[in-house]
């Protein structure tokens, strides 16, 4: 699968990776190629059209679903079409349009803020470099991974979720809880140009098979190959064969 990131300057990492060996190195390659088997048309959940749209459904999906953010933001974009429609408004005009969303109130403001800062700093442009993008509020690393990645191909790391962090223990990529820790050994392991993709067919996988409940890990091949925890369960509801 190409990669927007082939064409385009990455940064330089400015942390140390973890060191990896030749097996783990494989086994991730061999897992990366059985995700795109398995989603091939794996993307970006949140509905968005320009960088500073998918900015603000970012910063609006912090402990909600994709599918109340996308809910709410045609409205939110109809409204508000540019950044500085959101900076010559206030929050609680914006408020209204996410409602719907948990912790809508602090949102508004963060989006408000966001908004304002982009106009103020940036010419009403999303920025393409992390530090600029953790500046804004509401904005923590994995945000600024997934406006990064998806906006403009630069692979500054992997993003981080609930689903990305599950995975990355139950497949073996990492022993982490630590986001921070778990994005750093997801790095090591997977060819940089493919960060961004990594995180959507992880998502997916993480949706479709190794849900947090009611998961399916013993009926799917790739979590029967990857996760000795769905190799476990294989063996222990297989049925026995009459002497």
């Amino acid at each position: 699968m190409k990669s927007r990131a082939d064409s385009v300057a990455q940064p330089p990492i400015d942390f140390a990776l973890p060191r990896k060996g030749p097996r783990q190195l494989e086994r991730a390659r061999a897992l990366l190629a059985a995700l795109d088997r398995a989603y091939p048309h794996a993307k970006c959940r949140l509905d968005w059209s320009r960088p500073h749209e998918l900015l603000v459904a970012t910063i609006l999906s912090a402990q909600a679903t994709d599918e109340s953010v996308n809910a709410a933001t045609p409205g939110l974009f109809a409204r508000f079409p540019l950044p500085a429609d959101y900076a010559r408004a206030t929050p609680a005009d914006i408020e209204p349009f996410v409602r719907t969303i948990g912790l809508w109130r602090n949102k508004a403001r963060a989006v408000h803020e966001s908004m304002q800062a982009l106009v103020d700093r940036h010419g009403g442009d999303v920025p393409r470099d992390m530090e600029s993008l953790l500046a804004l509020r509401g904005v923590a690393r994995k945000t600024a991974n997934v406006v990064l990645g998806n906006c403009f191909g630069i692979q500054a790391g992997v993003v981080v979720d609930t689903h990305v962090g599950r995975l990355a223990v139950r497949l073996g990529l990492s022993e982490h809880e630590d986001p921070v820790k778990v994005e750093r050994d997801l790095m090591a392991l997977f060819p940089r140009e493919r960060w961004c993709d990594l995180s959507h067919l992880l998502i997916f996988h993480g949706r479709a098979a190794c849900r947090a409940r009611g998961n399916t890990c013993a009926d799917d091949a790739i979590c029967r190959e990857f996760c000795s925890e769905a190799r476990t369960r294989a063996r222990v509801t297989r049925p026995r064969r009459d002497p």
